[in-house]
């Protein structure tokens, strides 16, 4: 998913406090929950953007929604609403958890397969890329993605490996168009 500057730059910011105060596991904690009640609900995102209430009312909202944040992270949520950034929240908890991730040398890996992989599959991939890519581990995301017709597809970051039957078929044919 494509983050905004914005939303880096308030992640960066956000992750430099909580590594200051040793506090990168329990913020990312916290932003996982945000973000999932973000995703899971589009009218709670949809009400905090909504011009009827004002930056107070928004952030008294937030605050009680979620009881028990730390204080870095209402923090942060209350600048972004302040400065009409209502939109960043998802980008923002995405950027920092990679932030945090990488700082624990864990990249994100999005996996589309054909069929499920298995826990095992999954350990072995990790082992098999991690090095290729500079990281000690992958976080793994499997995709079932029926259109394939075999073999994996793996993007880490801004790289993708392509292991599927269809593009092997297709570096064949270019191969035999020489």
């Amino acid at each position: 998913m494509s983050k905004s500057t914005v939303a880096n730059r308030y992640a960066q910011a956000l992750f430099e406090l909580a590594q200051q105060h040793g506090k990168v596991e329990a913020v990312e904690a916290d932003l996982r929950v945000v973000r999932q009640v973000f995703q899971g609900n589009p009218d709670f995102s949809l009400l905090l953007q909504s011009p009827k209430f004002t930056k107070t009312q928004k952030k008294q909202l937030f605050k009680q929604s979620f009881v028990g944040l730390s204080p870095y992270v209402l923090n942060v949520v209350s600048m972004l609403i302040d400065r009409r950034r209502d939109t960043e929240f998802v980008s923002m908890a995405d950027a920092y958890i990679e932030l945090a991730l990488s700082a624990r040398g864990v990249a994100v890996a999005e996996v589309y397969s054909a069929t499920k992989l298995s826990d095992a599959d999954q350990a072995a991939l990790s082992t098999a890329f991690a090095t290729r890519v500079g990281k000690q581990s992958l976080q793994i995301n499997n995709s079932v993605d029926s259109s394939l017709l075999g073999g994996l597809r793996i993007r880490i970051g801004n790289r993708i490996f392509d292991g599927t039957i269809r593009s092997k078929l297709q570096r064949l044919e270019r191969e035999l168009k020489r």
